[in-house]
């Protein structure tokens, strides 16, 4: 199961601090129990719980930024801007990885963050440590592939805070409730059918 999705910046930001990432877009699934331990979760009343769950996923979301920076530094590519059209390139010039995330650095459980970079926006999923990473990784590629071509998130003056509610129709399309999907061709194309239509509303 995926526990979470988090969009997020991976270049600096003149607001915030060297090495900082600022979380764009967040979802939870499924049950705090892999958010919280146990006293945590007995012991915050909901406010204080979806502050600490916002500093959980802005810990992940400043782990990936050192891996991505680390990553970028290593391939000696500079950053190229995508212009609009070339969304598609920007997708499959982006770094990507996986942070192993430790029992208790942030989460409760061990969990794995797989990542992928594109130009100034970072795309995680965090998924539990049992669950297949190759597949995981097919659906983010497919799952931002549909943000930057029908959100233009990468576009100038682009705003991800003010296009969460399609994300948000993105993700139960195509991570209903944090679930992997395993697609045959036929299940594919119907659902690329169903996701090009509710993007075009």
């Amino acid at each position: 199961m995926v526990r979470c999705f988090i969009i997020h910046t991976v270049c600096p930001i003149t607001a915030l601090a060297p090495g900082e990432s600022r979380v764009l877009y967040s979802r939870v699934f499924g049950p705090d129990e892999g958010v919280f331990h146990g006293e945590e979760q007995q012991q915050l009343n909901p406010k204080q719980r979806r502050l600490l769950s916002a500093e959980k996923l802005a810990v992940v979301a400043r782990q990936v930024h050192s891996a991505v920076s680390m990553s970028r530094e290593a391939s000696g590519r500079p950053l190229m801007e995508a212009l609009p059209g070339e969304e598609a390139l920007a997708l499959q010039e982006a770094n990507s990885g996986v942070v192993r995330l430790r029992s208790g650095d942030p989460f409760s459980e061990e969990m794995s963050a797989l990542w992928i970079a594109v130009q100034s926006l970072g795309f995680v999923m965090v998924c539990e440590p049992y669950e297949n990473l190759i597949l995981a990784e097919g659906i983010l590629r497919n799952l931002i592939r549909h943000c930057l071509e029908h959100l233009h998130l990468l576009g100038q003056g682009s705003e991800v805070l003010l296009k969460s509610n399609r994300i948000d129709v993105l993700l139960s399309r195509l991570l209903p409730h944090g679930q992997l999907l395993f697609l045959n061709h036929r299940f594919a194309q119907s659902l690329e059918k169903d996701v090009v239509a509710d993007m075009s509303k």
